[in-house]
């Protein structure tokens, strides 16, 4: 039997959660029109909105785990129901209760290696320093310009290493004066927030906030909007202001000033995704693009759901720790469309997508038709 949450509690989170703007929908269904999952299989947000309405909301329905959190129908809403607020609310009580669908189990197992070793694979905290070894990277201190915060799956992800060396690597070039915290890192914290564990999320931002402050960091440098989002829009809720940089505006500025300046030629038609996080949510788009056409020889073409219509890779909310069946993917769609667009090359700046990438190019009839590259990884191997 499934699981009805009181009322009361989904009320009260969802109005601590940024007001009760869920009364207003008046069920035009314009969220479910606009929504990728649609695209792949049928969902409704309308109705997970109309059962909060009425305290209907059945916890142990694998339906409130589906949203990424991509913030595609909120942009659409005409009337301002916060649609992801509301989502997260419900998923929080769902944790508070420890209830859990079977599908998406694999989040406590996230929480708690969160909880132990800092970054959501569970993998060693004294190792999270390795990837920057043979690299130009030393341990930050105050006199220095920028932490560099690579996170957790550039840290620890055999693929995702490469973003993180190659960024060193054009900041080391560019004469960038920069340091990581290692071991002192922890994950940003906030996909862990969209899937509903806030205890967890205070407890990492806390921790990050302290180390950030006890080692005089005032510029954090990072690859994943995730932790561009977070630090920006999210640690302010501690009192706490740093300046942050997403890696795609800083390199873009290094080149401005000709620290930076691509000179190889790489012929090849490159198709740039967007990332929900760093497009839709914090409105960068041109520096990524003013990047990949700073490359003597690329051919940038646009896909379709490009910028803010921008198709969601699928990751986010939690769901980069979650297994989709192949068919439900969102970045299958994407890297068919950028192998119909005739693009040798998918660029990204985002650690989640390259990961859903990578893992939906396999599928392609020729796979080596097309790479999966960070902005970063190309960028680099231009110089």
């Amino acid at each position: 039997m499934e699981t009805v949450a009181p009322f009361e509690d989904i009320v009260e989170i969802i109005k601590e959660k940024g007001g009760d703007a869920f009364k207003y929908c008046y069920q035009c269904g314009l969220c479910d029109t606009v929504c990728p999952w649609n695209r792949v299989r049928p969902f409704s947000m309308r109705k997970i909105v109309r059962q909060a309405v009425f305290g209907l909301t059945e916890i142990e329905n694998e339906e409130i785990w589906r949203c990424t959190t991509c913030g595609t129908c909120p942009t659409q809403c005409p009337r301002d129901v916060r649609q992801i607020d509301s989502g997260v609310a419900l998923r929080r009580i769902a944790t508070e209760y420890d209830v859990f669908p079977e599908k998406v189990k694999p989040l406590r197992a996230a929480s708690g290696n969160l909880s132990i070793e800092g970054n959501p694979l569970g993998e060693p905290r004294d190792k999270r320093a390795d990837w920057a070894k043979d690299l130009p990277v030393k341990p930050f201190t105050d006199d220095m310009e920028v932490l560099y915060f690579s996170g957790c799956y550039l840290s620890y992800d055999r693929r995702l290493r490469k973003v993180a060396a190659a960024t060193t690597k054009l900041l080391d070039k560019a004469g960038v004066s920069f340091g990581i915290l290692g071991t002192k890192e922890n994950c940003c914290g906030e996909s862990i927030r969209k899937a509903g564990d806030e205890e967890t999320f205070v407890r990492l931002a806390k921790e990050n906030i302290k180390n950030f402050i006890e080692h005089g960091v005032k510029k954090v440098l990072v690859n994943s909007p995730h932790c561009y989002h977070t630090f920006k829009n999210e640690y302010p809720e501690f009192m706490v202001n740093f300046e942050v940089v997403h890696v795609t505006q800083y390199i873009s500025e290094l080149i401005a000033e000709g620290r930076i300046t691509p000179t190889k030629e790489m012929p090849a038609v490159v198709a740039y995704h967007d990332p929900c996080y760093l497009g839709r949510h914090n409105g960068v788009y041109e520096e990524p693009r003013d990047l990949l056409k700073s490359i003597p020889g690329v051919d940038l073409v646009e896909l379709p759901d490009s910028r803010e219509k921008s198709l969601c890779c699928g990751g986010g909310g939690g769901r980069i720790w979650v297994d989709t069946p192949k068919e439900e993917r969102f970045s299958t769609i994407r890297v068919n469309q950028a192998a119909e667009a005739g693009a040798a090359v998918l660029a990204t700046a985002c650690p989640y997508c390259i990961a859903n990438f990578e893992d939906s190019r396999l599928g392609l009839e020729d796979s080596e038709s097309l790479q999966i590259k960070d902005v970063m990884e190309l960028l680099y191997e231009s110089l």
